[in-house]
């Protein structure tokens, strides 16, 4: 049996998604052969037509037809998104980042394969109900999305202890950063106390030596003191005058 490379889990998700489109392909065929249909049944009842008649018809069943491709081309994207949005909502619940190679897409080698891997899987002796083959689903988020794990992957008791440290180390680097806040804000706190202490001491200390100048001015030693200096101060100037009477003039 051809093989896409993937693991058993994997290869039958991809199978599902096969039947679905060809599911989808084969009501979308039997479109367009109904538009073939009805134009032979309701236009095609004359034996003969001119060339204008001929050209209108085509045109008729031209846009009709382009209609139904278009709408299947856009309908098909648009559930390649769906798909690829399950897939990526899942990865993102297990932390994991999926990438894409969009030019794989055009690859004719890898196309072939998957074309060789659709034959040898819905042969007529392997083709199994569409809609038995529907019915599994991606497991959705809500409940945990442990479909998507296997041997081959991560197990879940390990993804949870995974979250359960991502939890603890969260709380307690919430529980350090709220403890280095507290602490940031007692330190502003003690320093700006401390700033007030050291005003409060130096307003202190000036007014004490204030006050301590002004009761030594009033004690009898600075008044005697004064008087020997004012004595003193009296004297040396009238040493100076009588110098300067012997001083040469110039």
């Amino acid at each position: 049996m051809a093989e896409l490379g993937l693991n058993e889990h994997h290869q039958n998700e991809v199978i599902n998604y096969m039947r679905f489109a060809r599911s989808r392909r084969g009501l979308r065929l039997k479109t367009v052969d109904s538009c073939f249909q009805d134009l032979k049944e309701s236009r095609l009842v004359e034996e003969t037509f001119t060339v204008d008649e001929v050209s209108e018809v085509l045109s008729g069943l031209q846009a009709v037809v382009y209609s139904e491709v278009e709408s299947e081309l856009i309908n098909t994207a648009h559930t390649n998104v769906l798909l690829l949005r399950q897939l990526f909502s899942q990865a993102e619940k297990w932390y994991l980042k999926l990438q894409t190679d969009i030019s794989e897409l055009e690859n004719r080698e890898l196309l072939e394969q998957v074309a060789e891997f659709e034959k040898a899987e819905f042969t007529s002796s392997n083709k199994k109900p569409i809609l038995d083959t529907l019915k599994p689903k991606l497991a959705p988020l809500n409940e945990g999305g442990t479909e998507l794990l296997n041997k081959d992957f991560i197990k879940a008791q390990d993804l949870n202890d995974l979250e359960n440290t991502v939890a603890a180390l969260k709380s307690e680097f919430q529980k350090t950063l709220n403890d280095k806040t507290e602490n940031q804000k007692s330190l502003e706190e003690n320093l700006a106390t401390a700033k007030h202490d050291l005003l409060r001491v130096q307003e202190q200390l000036s007014m004490a030596e204030k006050e301590l100048d002004k009761k030594f001015q009033q004690t009898a030693a600075y008044r005697n003191m004064k008087e020997i200096l004012t004595r003193k101060n009296d004297q040396i100037k009238d040493l100076r005058r009588r110098l300067a009477k012997y001083e040469p003039e110039d």
